[in-house]
């Protein structure tokens, strides 16, 4: 059986994953990851399931401090991160610089990929309002494509069922045979900042918080940055 259970947005996961391995090999403690979208994890715990660790939006830490859900005082900011649009490895890279760039790079797509708005995640739920305050909702529907809840939108580029996908920066680095095109423009992009706490019932407090030092450390501030996270 798991020494810790842990429930994660796939927002940190590309750092993470190798960040996890390494603590189980040092620590000696066995981690049983629950993945998915901030929302969908926060709405799980909402409704009676118990993770000994919860690392999610700092709106959902939030969120779950206030209805007595995380330790007082365990609560820590990780890293954040930016929305980014990506392509499919050695396809053309539009010209996203400015809103007016966005708005033809976005029109002139074949296809686009985002995460579905009912799902929860951040980038999808800004993302479909952004398209909308561009004015170009409407035309933007018949093209869009959604990856399964709770996933990447990049993975829909290696299929070849988008052309471009957009998603936070660490989980379009995620998929490979993708590449980062940029970060949506000035004032249009969107930081969302990562937390981490300790669920109320966590069995083993002492774990939970040597795993959240492990995440804090100078190596793993390194690995978030490698993987296109903004360390706090």
């Amino acid at each position: 059986m798991a020494d810790l259970k842990i429930y994660s947005t796939i927002g940190v996961r590309s750092a993470a994953e190798g960040l996890f391995a390494q603590f189980e090999t040092s620590n000696g403690h066995k981690l049983a990851v629950t993945w998915g979208t901030a929302p969908m994890l926060v709405k799980r715990i909402e409704g009676g399931e118990t993770a000994d660790l919860l690392i999610l939006s700092r709106a959902g830490i939030d969120s779950l401090s206030k209805a007595g859900k995380i330790v007082p005082g365990s609560a820590v900011t990780l890293a954040s991160s930016a929305v980014a649009i990506a392509v499919k490895q050695g396809a053309p890279r539009p010209d996203i610089s400015s809103p007016d760039a966005l708005k033809r790079a976005l029109l002139n797509a074949k296809s686009i990929s985002y995460s579905h708005p009912d799902a929860g995640g951040a980038s999808g739920v800004y993302f479909a309002k952004l398209i909308e305050r561009m004015g170009i909702g409407d035309a933007m529907k018949a093209k869009t494509k959604y990856p399964p809840s709770g996933g990447f939108s990049a993975s829909l580029l290696v299929t070849g069922e988008a052309e471009l996908a957009v998603q936070q920066k660490p989980e379009l680095m995620h998929v490979a045979g993708c590449e980062i095109v940029g970060f949506l423009p000035g004032d249009l992009n969107m930081m969302t900042e990562f937390a981490a706490g300790i669920g109320v019932e966590c069995l083993s407090v002492p774990a939970a918080k040597a795993l959240i030092a492990t995440l804090r450390s100078p190596e793993a501030k390194a690995v978030f940055s490698a993987k296109g996270l903004d360390p706090s």
